[in-house]
């Protein structure tokens, strides 16, 4: 799932208005003035703004719709492409991977709607339509492929995934009606396992295809702006704090196999993790420069590493003085 959601992070830098500078949330007055604006009086807002930026949104569309057939193409050939076609067929993976599967579809829908927002106002739709059709683009992008889930073996459409899915893109809309602007932040961090290692190949051969299949280091983190919330006036503007959620102790979506490859695999105990810390909004640091703040927008969907608390499911607390 992870492939899935990496990718548009590309996006942010090919397909942004650098020429615009005014960024996606420079105007946030509303929120200034009070933590809930009325949907009207958002809505009213960016509908009025709808001439701010050039009138590219044919070719930003045009540009999605080539990356995403690409980016399909790519998956074909390299997700499915030991899986044979057959019937069409559902899954239930609800608890699966212990629901980091199911974080990581609801990141990669907060990425696509994050980004599909931001490029489309930014390619002249008003903001109104721009909520509409970008919120909406990170459910919209992925059923498809969760549609291709099940029509392949080994996989199946989940409706589970389409939750995720849902919840995701409803992050991105909900926040924009009520705060007008991306005041909870999705974020992600990864750092490769000790199972990785000691897996066989099962989690991984490489670097890469580790950061793909090894859910033991996948966090996924809420993380939430200080300041605007307590308004002490002595708090920097940039700090938030941060929970995430993760596991380990998987060599397996429900159960742990004994063996890959003719290897024994060592036991483990499977856990869940609460993670607390420290974070970063980089929107509080946004300039005058267009292509910087695209750079911030980027940095805003990964977790900064800072020290960390860790509680497992199983009891056991942990300290880390930099966690990622």
């Amino acid at each position: 799932m992870l492939l899935r959601a990496v990718i548009p992070l590309v996006l942010v830098i090919l397909f942004s208005d650098f020429g615009a500078a005014q960024p996606l949330e420079a105007n946030t007055q509303s929120t200034s003035d009070t933590l809930l604006p009325t949907v009207g009086a958002v809505l009213a807002q960016r509908t009025a703004d709808s001439a701010r930026f050039g009138g590219n949104w044919p070719l930003a569309i045009g540009a999605t719709a080539a990356y995403y057939g690409v980016a399909m193409y790519v998956l074909q050939h390299t997700w499915y492409k030991d899986r044979p076609v057959v019937p069409f067929h559902f899954y239930n993976d609800g608890g699966g991977y212990m629901q980091v599967d199911k974080c990581g579809h609801a990141f990669g829908a907060y990425v696509y709607s994050s980004i599909g927002l931001r490029t489309l106002e930014y390619s002249g739709m008003s903001r109104g339509e721009a909520l509409f059709f970008g919120g909406a683009l990170g459910l919209l992008l992925q059923t498809p492929v969760e549609i291709m889930d099940g029509i392949h073996e080994g996989y199946g459409f989940s409706w589970y995934d389409m939750l995720a899915n849902a919840l995701g893109s409803s992050l991105v809309f909900g926040q924009e009606l009520l705060f007008d602007r991306q005041l909870l932040r999705f974020k992600f961090s990864y750092t490769e396992s000790t199972y990785a290692e000691q897996a066989n190949g099962f989690l991984g051969t490489s670097a890469v295809d580790r950061l793909l299949k090894d859910y033991n280091g996948h966090s996924y983190w809420l993380s939430l702006p200080l300041e605007p919330v307590l308004r002490t006036g002595v708090l920097p503007a940039w700090l938030a704090l941060s929970v995430g959620y993760g596991a380990g102790g998987m060599f397996g979506e429900y159960e742990n196999i004994t063996a890959y490859q003719g290897v024994d695999l060592p036991a483990a105990q499977r856990y869940r993790r609460v993670l607390l810390s420290l974070d970063v909004d980089w929107s509080a640091l946004y300039t005058d420069s267009a292509l910087l703040n695209t750079l911030l927008d980027a940095l805003n969907f990964l977790k900064v590493p800072l020290p960390t608390l860790e509680l497992r499911s199983t009891g056991e607390v942990r300290w880390h003085a930099l966690y990622f």
